[in-house]
């Protein structure tokens, strides 16, 4: 009897393997937004502090995120903004030229589009080395400089997020809109987020100085800054974020690193 049992069982678990298989990746981000913090032992804390990325703004909207294990992230990847070697993996947007390329260098192994076809949204959610990337898609304006939201295209753009080394990375992309409870839910905790503070293009100081406070990440990066004052931004997301502006172009962060308070960091080395 008890060898039958083994195998029927083998037999449904063999018959499971493709469907388990094709589950989509469990996100940390998400996971840790809604648990109760864990207590890890100090031996582990003290091994995960060493693990760091590095994040370096090369301008407009791209950031280039270095990983632990050697992976180099670009968003929104044009190919106008280049720092160091070519990356392992690019996000990109659609809502400008600027934003995107359609023909990016064939050496780049992985193309990730924040934009579906055939009018689907794009569907991220994939282990690369060692990070997790998934999206969460916003709608984008169907002309440039319309921004009476009538004309949109749904699911459009995407906000991207990297999980490595503990730490939860969002790049809000070229956003047009406000966020919903439903985007928020999607998103998760970040501890760091990337936030285009343009004004104009993107969507209103105020509308994404809204967004900013919610998602209350531990570091803020501005991008999209082009003549934005950014005192102006500073003024709307209160005085519960600090800043920090800096000479140079990237910094590395560890998990155990991240400021008490929330911190805007300004990268002038560009």
């Amino acid at each position: 009897m008890s060898r039958l049992l083994l195998t029927a069982l083998a037999f449904f678990g063999w018959l499971l393997a493709p469907a388990l298989a094709q589950q989509p990746q469990r996100s940390e981000c998400l996971a840790m937004a809604n648990a109760a913090p864990r207590i890890m032992p100090v031996a582990f804390r003290q091994a995960a502090a060493a693990a760091e990325v590095q994040i370096t703004y090369a301008g407009h909207s791209t950031y280039f995120i270095d990983t632990p294990g050697g992976l180099r992230i670009a968003t929104d990847y044009s190919g106008a903004y280049q720092v160091g070697r070519l990356p392992d993996v690019v996000t990109m947007n659609r809502a400008h030229s600027t934003h995107y390329s359609l023909f990016p260098d064939k050496r780049i192994p992985h193309v990730l589009h924040g934009w579906g076809e055939d009018g689907k949204p794009a569907i991220v959610s994939e282990r690369i080395g060692d990070t997790f990337i998934r999206n969460v898609t916003t709608d984008i304006r169907r002309y440039f400089g319309d921004d009476a939201g009538t004309d949109m295209i749904r699911d459009g753009n995407s906000i991207f997020i990297f999980e490595v080394a503990g730490l939860c990375i969002g790049h809000l992309g070229h956003l047009h809109h406000k966020l919903d409870d439903s985007h928020f839910a999607q998103i998760g905790r970040l501890d760091i987020v990337m936030v285009p503070i343009d004004g104009t293009y993107t969507m209103s100081l105020d509308g994404i100085s809204e967004i900013t406070k919610r998602l209350r990440a531990s570091v803020v990066l501005p991008m999209h800054r082009f003549a934005t004052p950014l005192d102006d931004f500073m003024r709307r997301i209160g005085q519960q974020f600090e800043i920090d502006r800096r000479i140079d172009r990237s910094f590395r962060m560890s998990r155990d690193a991240l400021p008490s308070a929330p911190t805007v960091i300004i990268l002038d080395g560009v």
